[in-house]
């Protein structure tokens, strides 16, 4: 089996999706902007070969890249980034080069634009928040003035909360209407609730074989725009409300043989149309696997494999590795540089042991936007994980 990899160095952790492949077989081909010799050494070692190219934006040198592996080595049988941003160019590549194992072109709208998304959580029985695709102020304030104060506003079809507003008045759509904007955006109805993830992996039966759930229960653009607390974590155990619903939006979008990451809210206050404090309302999907260090804390709350799960997806449409240890609440904890924390980084790493499972400097696109410094630290509780959180973040 071939298999061209886009974009195999970011993040970094990307590297164990390459050398799961190769142990279960595979030939994988690496398409990236990096230079080789900055590859991480088990990177290199998982990679037949690696074609550089100086510009992953530019089709031409992508497509010459793939065109040539396939030269080289026959029908490629998969092409994956696993990232969000090339999404779109992936579908191309796949749709020029008669590769059938991945989402195409015309997949693109329903997994990629968040107005398309709402009739699939409909057909899903999910309710979503009310919205309006931006056209001009006057259609804007219509829309905030039927919903009301705050609202927000996003791409239609962007990555992560990048280029996200809160609107709080009508100053506020002004001026958001004066601003060049260079992708369509839509307006929604403020949702008071936590943000619940619903990650993992369906076969091409669209089966789930691995699932998890991570929550983020303070405001995303407080903690990337303000600086503010950052920090979310892998629960236990997934909930059974969520898994239902997840089930229930993958079979509405026909998800196969993919990683899946599904964002809900969970009500922290009633809303009329919505539900009550503690209901499941959609917020968007994403077809690709969480971001960040999701994976790994995925792995060690559920003392499993991630990327030889989804290798094994793969190669054999099926999990051929189980896990059957200690499952933990498992905590991401940000902090920045600008913060007059009470605690030292090493002092929280002696004061929990063996619970941090990882910690250090953030590089890279990460950096800025997930905190300066990072811990991920693992819990048998839910009071202890609040614990340590706090103890983290504690201020002078």
């Amino acid at each position: 089996m071939n298999f061209i990899f886009i974009s195999p160095q970011f993040p970094d952790c990307y590297r164990h999706f390459c050398q799961r492949l190769k142990e279960n077989g595979v030939t994988v081909l690496g398409i990236g902007d990096c230079a080789y010799d900055l590859l991480h050494p088990e990177l290199k070692e998982a990679l037949t070969e690696y074609y550089r190219v100086n510009d992953m934006e530019n089709y031409d040198e992508m497509l010459r890249a793939v065109a040539y592996f396939t030269f080289h080595y026959g029908k490629i049988d998969y092409l994956e980034s696993n990232n969000e941003y090339w999404m779109e160019q992936d579908a191309r590549l796949r749709q020029d080069f008669h590769i059938t194992t991945g989402l195409q072109p015309e997949d693109m709208r329903k997994f990629k634009h968040k107005s398309a998304m709402k009739a699939y959580y409909a057909k899903a029985s999910i309710p979503t928040a009310r919205y309006h695709l931006l056209d001009n102020c006057e259609g804007a304030l219509k829309f905030a003035h039927l919903v009301g104060y705050p609202i927000v506003a996003k791409p239609d079809n962007g990555v992560g909360a990048a280029g996200n507003m809160v609107l709080r008045s009508d100053e506020d759509v002004y001026r958001l209407c004066g601003m060049e904007l260079d992708s369509q955006y839509i307006l929604e109805e403020f949702v008071s609730g936590d943000v619940s993830a619903f990650d993992g992996i369906v076969n091409s039966k669209g089966e789930i074989l691995f699932c998890a759930n991570h929550v983020t229960t303070i405001s995303i653009m407080d903690m990337v725009q303000k600086h503010g607390p950052m920090y979310y974590s892998v629960m236990q155990d997934v909930p059974w409300d969520m898994l239902e619903a997840g089930k229930a939006v993958l079979k509405a979008f026909g998800l196969k043989k993919r990683s899946f990451h599904l964002e809900f809210f969970r009500l922290t206050e009633a809303k009329e149309g919505l539900g009550n404090v503690g209901d499941i309302v959609g917020l968007e999907v994403n077809m690709r696997p969480a971001g960040g260090y999701t994976p790994d804390m995925i792995n060690y709350a559920s003392s499993a494999d991630y990327y030889q799960l989804w290798a094994d997806m793969i190669c054999y449409d099926e999990a051929h590795h189980f896990y059957d240890g200690q499952r933990y609440f498992c905590a991401y904890i940000g902090r920045w540089d600008e913060r007059n924390y009470r605690h030292t980084m090493d002092e929280i790493r002696a004061r929990y042991g063996w619970r941090i499972k990882d910690c250090g400097r953030l590089k890279g696109i990460l950096e800025g936007t997930m905190g300066d410094d990072f811990l991920i630290g693992v819990s048998s509780s839910a009071e202890e994980r609040d614990e340590m959180i706090a103890y983290s973040l504690e201020e002078w």
